[in-house]
């Protein structure tokens, strides 16, 4: 099978599947495995280089007033891998290209493609997904033992954290303006053993105004802008962090372990529990703690 994959998180798992050899296109933000970067791009991104924070928001808001879309698809490429599998969603236009968009481009340059949407909002929809996918692809089996594994990591958490105080978590999806998370995101920091002050598991992530911040009243607050990798969340954090005067602050690999629906919030689940939870102890890989020497103003 020739598979061309949309979404960051579909290409991880089908590589984690097995299926590597079998993808041929990527996005230009695929990039986990390494080996995902040496296949063919066949999207990439209409947003300007180089732009802060309140510049991407601005730019995004004005093209979705515009009904332009934020991704491009390459048609030449496409055409050209011949594709029997394309793996795309229709969960976020911010996030990739949609199903429609993709269904459209294939009837136009006459491609004979299955178009496979990869839509999760929590975090049994994600390993539901990875299953999904694998049975698509006859990797039905690796799937089944591979969400057993992460599901008996999730367990193993919920064991460490039951029973310990749990902090009012802010989680900000986005910093200028702030946002609040939806999707699976509130769910992960239940499942860290703390308690989500703003956004709603299984909804669309929403601006929030910095005073609704403030009234939420949290304990922690944490750093998860979409599409940055640890040092790009913790220079947002540095940034904000002066408003949390004596809260500890944390920024976390938000692209690799939050914004992407694949194996890896696993991974973010534990960081979570490790920063709310000191005590036990636990590794807070792809998450750092803002220190108050660094703090921006």
């Amino acid at each position: 099978m020739r598979i061309v994959s949309l979404l960051p998180s579909t290409t991880e798992i089908l590589f984690g599947l097995g299926a590597g050899e079998e993808v041929v296109g990527v996005t230009f933000e695929c990039d986990f495995p390494d080996e995902a970067r040496s296949r063919t791009i066949v999207s990439s991104s209409a947003m300007p280089e180089g732009l802060s924070p309140r510049e991407i928001d601005d730019f995004v808001a004005a093209a979705a007033a515009r009904g332009e879309d934020l991704y491009r698809l390459e048609g030449d490429a496409l055409v050209g891998l011949d594709a029997e599998l394309v793996v795309t969603q229709d969960l976020c236009a911010v996030c990739a290209i949609d199903v429609g968009t993709v269904d459209a481009a294939l009837s136009h340059l006459g491609c004979a493609a299955e178009v496979h949407s990869y839509d999760p909002y929590s975090i049994g929809e994600i390993f539901d997904g990875i299953v999904a996918l694998g049975e698509r692809v006859g990797r039905a089996p690796e799937a089944t033992a591979w969400v057993a594994s992460l599901t008996q990591r999730l367990d193993v958490v919920a064991e460490l954290v039951g029973g310990l105080p749990a902090p009012r978590v802010l989680l900000l999806e986005w910093t200028d303006p702030p946002f609040a998370p939806g999707h699976w995101i509130p769910e992960m920091v239940e499942r860290a053993g703390g308690i989500p002050v703003l956004g709603r598991a299984g909804q669309d992530s929403v601006r929030v105004t910095w005073e609704q911040v403030d009234e939420a009243a949290p304990d922690v607050v944490v750093v998860a802008p979409c599409g940055f990798d640890l040092d790009g969340a913790a220079s947002q954090a540095e940034l904000i962090a002066d408003r949390f005067p004596g809260l500890p602050v944390w920024a976390v690999d938000a692209d690799a372990m939050f914004a992407r629906p694949g194996p890896r919030v696993v991974d973010g689940v534990e960081a979570l529990a490790a920063a709310f939870h000191p005590s036990l102890g636990l590794t807070t890989d792809g998450a750092r703690r803002v220190s108050p020497s660094r703090r921006g103003s």
